[in-house]
């Protein structure tokens, strides 16, 4: 009997604990949960371009910002199944590319990988690296690329500095491209859960 108490008051203790350790995780970095009460109104969003420059040893060894890390297989025919490529991207507030001393608002750093045969579909995985003024932190974004949409969505997923702990909706869509060398993303992002 008496051993059955003494699990119990543990097991009322770690429970405890645990909800004291997640109160403390939020309140030490002194900032106030806001969680959007519609998916109308996010409680930060904003319009951002990913810039993303294959490299081609002829062309743009100079300019490019993303690389294939590993060929397509040959199942793929020609929707580069199996394609792996990583990238350092700017990411700018307008749909142009940084000129000059301009700095982008952020990098996106990470990958996306060709996963289907029949027809081009991806899979994203990054971090927008915010770096200046504007912005201190990283949001994380990952999710499927279904190209064959006009706009499609993938997550938010978490984040750090001025956007720590964020979760919401990245809204993608194809804003230009110039072949397989160049394309430019809309993201379209709607953060609900931010704290301030």
């Amino acid at each position: 009997m008496q051993g059955l108490a003494a699990s119990s008051k543990l097991s009322l203790s770690v429970v405890v604990v645990l909800f004291l350790l997640g109160l403390a995780s939020a309140a030490a970095h002194g900032r106030k949960r806001i969680v959007s009460s519609s998916s109308d109104e996010p409680c930060t969003k904003m319009t951002l371009y990913l810039h993303d420059i294959l490299y081609d040893v002829v062309n743009n060894t100079a300019n490019a910002t993303s690389a294939e890390a590993t060929k397509p297989t040959a199942l793929s025919k020609s929707t580069f199944f199996g394609e792996l490529v990583v990238f350092d991207d700017p990411v700018t507030e307008r749909n142009a590319l940084p000129v000059g001393k301009e700095v982008p608002a952020a990098r996106g750093q990470g990958f996306y990988f060709y996963d289907k045969k029949e027809s081009f579909n991806a899979w994203f995985g990054l971090s927008l690296v915010f770096n200046s003024t504007t912005h201190r932190g990283i949001i994380n974004l990952m999710g499927a690329d279904i190209m064959s949409q006009k706009t499609r969505d993938i997550s938010v997923v978490g984040g750090t500095g001025d956007f720590f702990m964020t979760r919401g909706i990245a809204t993608l869509q194809l804003d230009a491209n110039e072949g397989t060398a160049y394309f430019r993303l809309k993201m379209d992002i709607k953060l609900y859960e931010c704290y301030v």
